[in-house]
């Protein structure tokens, strides 16, 4: 009940992300992953492929040199990730690392983010990171923080909190093998043209308009798109649209793989034909974690996957279970539901 309590009290944003040139990468590759313990309005586009891991270290001032402590491994986006901290050479090196999907030999992943320590009386220390991956690999910094400042300005109660906060920007090769085109060999059968970074995607405009009132206002409405024959898309990534597009157009590509990125346009541009195909999948077939769905239900507005999720919950161990780290992960209608359902449960 406390947990619950603390976190419908808890808010908190993630920051402007700034550029840091004190990141180095690790030379080691390989890390042993376990845990330290009708009319509308024009929209704006609110969503990009951001998530935040957060961990709290135990008995910090007890680490042997060059021991790596690492947090538990999430999956976001296709992507497997998690926080490494070592004491090292009288510093704390925290290193953020990322696996790519193990049935792809060449892939890539740009991202942005900041790692944070947080300490006592509100002090925090906080270094910008920006990598591109191409391999499974950690990054960060050797020399985040002298060890005996951890231990005097940091460490509660012996523990200490750290959390990465990712965005990405573009990835390459994480995706499944597409089934339908959308270059200009559809240019026959296509009046309008969505740009996404490098990529165009030819479609009809009337049917992308009839499946989503984001498209609906800024293709058929008042604004300045509406004359145009092409509009570009800022901030998401050009697989996830296409993954998008085909399940508009019909095709059967929501998976394991494809579905948080399916989903976070979905809510983007109020498709209720693609929420209803990542509602189904997370429901009857995904085999993600409880916890998981979870968070991309409250994130996505999932709203049938979220009463789904909680009716599964039938004991306060399993309730504990699919609490996040970080509070961002849950809004506020689940943060209800399941202090509702704690009550239920007492």
């Amino acid at each position: 009940m406390e947990r619950l309590q603390s976190i419908e009290e808890s808010v908190s944003k993630i920051p402007k992300i700034e550029n840091d040139k004190e990141s180095t990468e690790r030379t080691d590759d390989k890390v042993d992953v376990s845990s330290s313990n009708s009319m509308v309005s024009k929209p704006v586009q609110k969503e990009e492929k951001r998530f935040v891991l957060k961990h709290i270290f135990n008995n910090v001032a007890s680490f042997d040199e060059e021991t790596n402590h690492c947090s538990v491994q999430e999956n976001h986006f296709n992507l497997d990730s998690y926080i490494i901290v070592q004491r090292l050479d009288g510093h704390l090196a925290v290193y953020f690392h990322i696996c790519g999907p193990k049935d792809k030999i060449k892939w890539a992943v740009e991202t942005k983010g900041e790692l944070k320590i947080y300490g006592k009386n509100q002090k925090r220390e906080v270094k910008s990171l920006d990598k591109r991956y191409e391999k499974n690999q950690s990054w960060g910094f050797p020399k985040f923080l002298k060890f005996d400042d951890v231990k005097n300005d940091y460490l509660i109660n012996g523990s200490l909190s750290v959390e990465a906060h990712i965005q990405i920007i573009e990835t390459f090769g994480l995706g499944k093998e597409k089934i339908r085109t959308f270059d200009e060999s559809q240019k026959d059968v296509s009046d309008f043209v969505v740009s996404v970074r490098d990529t165009k995607f030819h479609v009809q405009k009337m049917f992308l308009a009839a499946q989503s009132p984001y498209f609906k206002a800024s293709l058929l409405g008042n604004f300045t798109e509406s004359k145009k024959s092409e509009i570009t898309l800022n901030g998401i990534d050009p697989d996830d649209f296409h993954y998008f597009l085909e399940v508009l157009y019909g095709e059967d590509v929501v998976d394991e793989s494809t579905v948080e990125g399916i989903a976070l346009l979905a809510d983007m541009y109020d498709a209720p034909t693609a929420m209803r195909r990542c509602e189904s999948f997370l429901i009857n077939e995904s085999k993600k974690s409880l916890k998981k769905i979870i968070q991309m239900a409250s994130r996505y507005h999932l709203e049938n996957v979220k009463n789904k999720c909680i009716e599964k919950i039938k004991t306060m161990g399993e309730l504990r279970s699919v609490l996040p780290a970080n509070i961002n992960d849950l809004d506020q209608d689940v943060m209800g539901k399941l202090l509702q359902k704690s009550i239920s449960l007492h």
